[in-house]
């Protein structure tokens, strides 16, 4: 039988406690000032360096004790013949990268937060790495982007068209200029390192640029509309290098590199880029 203390790291995972999960001291009022993070579903709580953590735990069908950090906060899960005990053990035993993930998620969230845009007219978007302001045009047809010292995405809806109007249209503005440049990055890439890419797919992944399967399929954030163009011919070097090695291994960083020397500058840069709240 494996080691309860053998993890499963699940990240963002936020299915939510049942009721009947055991109540544990989530409910007694931390002190006052104490740093806090607390799940909606919360039933258990406990204090790691100061930091008060109200988590939601449930029993599952499972062989060993699954921590989950999402948008939420911490889930805690755990076999039925797993005591209290034990959790709350290796929970602590955890604690640091319990606390890192925490820290990383509400970060993640704050950046988000920070980005988010109100879909109105005069609205500044981010396009291929710089601004361009959105102009609410009812007589435009279809979308269309002017240029100048600020250019301009004229989309043609109503005057009083909703936010959720107006963001639609403009994503799917978006969402045909990534296709259109992802294709022609892929098929550029894909001869310099010797590989045949089979399909695009646009993703909306909250937390991953790209993919890519041996068969050729590769899937890209479109998203990346937003960066700009080196850190796009990265993600597509990096995702079409796969095709050569299914890896992370040096083989593959030296394949990615045979085709982009600075890929390790586009690739910090490209870290220091958050998923725009949308």
């Amino acid at each position: 039988m494996r080691s309860p203390f053998q993890f499963v790291l699940d990240f963002f995972d936020t299915e939510a406690a049942p009721p009947d999960a055991a109540i544990a001291d989530a409910s007694r009022p931390e002190p006052s000032g104490t740093l806090q993070f607390t799940h909606p579903q919360a039933n258990r709580a406990v204090v790691f360096d100061g930091v008060h953590i109200a988590y939601a735990f449930a029993r599952a069908k499972r062989k060993t004790i699954g921590f989950s950090v999402g948008p939420d906060g911490l889930v805690v899960r755990a076999p039925r013949w797993v005591s209290l005990k034990e959790v709350d053990a290796a929970l602590r035993e955890k604690s640091a990268w319990v606390l890192r993930k925490l820290n990383e998620t509400q970060l993640r969230h704050q950046q988000r937060a920070q980005t988010r845009i109100v879909w109105a007219d005069g609205a500044l978007i981010d396009y291929l790495g710089q601004k361009i302001r959105l102009c609410i045009d009812p007589a435009q047809g279809s979308a269309q982007l002017m240029t100048g010292d600020l250019p301009t995405l004229r989309i043609g809806v109503s005057a009083q068209a909703t936010e959720a109007q107006i963001r639609d249209c403009v994503q799917a503005w978006l969402m045909r200029q990534a296709r259109e440049l992802f294709e022609a990055r892929l098929q550029h890439f894909a001869a310099l390192l010797g590989v045949q890419w089979k399909k695009l797919s646009l993703s909306n992944a909250g937390t991953r640029w790209g993919s890519a399967r041996m068969d050729g399929a590769i899937r890209l954030n479109w998203r990346l509309i937003h960066v700009s163009l080196p850190e796009i011919d990265y993600v597509v070097a990096h995702e079409l290098s796969h095709l050569r090695v299914m890896n992370h291994s040096p083989q593959f960083w030296d394949t990615v590199q045979s085709v982009m020397p600075d890929y390790a500058e586009r690739r910090q840069r490209l870290k220091a880029e958050s998923l725009r709240e949308w």
